[in-house]
C-alpha cells in the first residue's frame, strides 16, 4: 500500500500520465511448469469415470495462478526494457534521455504513469 500511495503522489506532483489497466482473463496466460491435474467437470461426458483432466494453463483459484502469470509479465517488461524494483518486485521502471515511465502491479491490475505518453500508449 506504500508503494502505491507514493506511485499515486508522484504521479500528481509531477503531472505524469496516469493509466489504470485490468487484464481479462489474467490467469489464463500463466503456463504451468508442474503436472496439475483436476477432477472433472460434472457435465464432461467424454471421459470415463474416475479419470482426471491435465491443466495446461493456470485456471482461476488454482495456488500456481498468480504466480506464473506473474513471472510471464514480469519476463515480457524486463524484455520491453523495464527494471524490476528490488525494494517492491511489482513496482516496474523505464528510465532514458528524460523518459520515465512506470509500472505497478497488482494481482491483474496495472497502473502506468510517466512523463512520456507514447511509452503508455505502447504498453497499453
Amino acid at each position: 500500500m506504500t508503494t502505491i500511495r507514493l506511485f499515486l503522489s508522484l504521479a500528481s506532483i509531477y503531472n505524469w500520465e496516469l493509466k489504470q489497466l485490468d487484464i481479462n482473463n489474467t490467469f489464463l496466460h500463466g503456463e504451468l511448469k508442474e503436472d496439475v491435474y483436476m477432477v472433472a467437470p460434472p457435465r464432461l461426458t467424454s471421459i470415463q469415470p474416475g479419470q482426471v483432466c491435465k491443466l495446461k494453463k493456470a485456471l482461476y483459484g488454482l495456488k500456481q495462478a498468480s504466480r506464473e502469470w506473474f513471472a510471464k509479465l514480469s519476463s515480457f517488461f524486463m524484455s520491453a526494457r523495464y527494471t524490476q524494483s528490488m525494494n517492491d518486485y511489482s513496482l516496474f521502471i523505464n528510465s532514458s534521455d528524460g523518459s520515465f515511465t512506470t509500472l505497478l502491479v497488482y494481482v491483474h491490475d496495472l497502473i502506468l504513469a510517466g512523463n512520456e505518453k507514447e511509452e503508455i500508449v505502447r504498453v497499453k
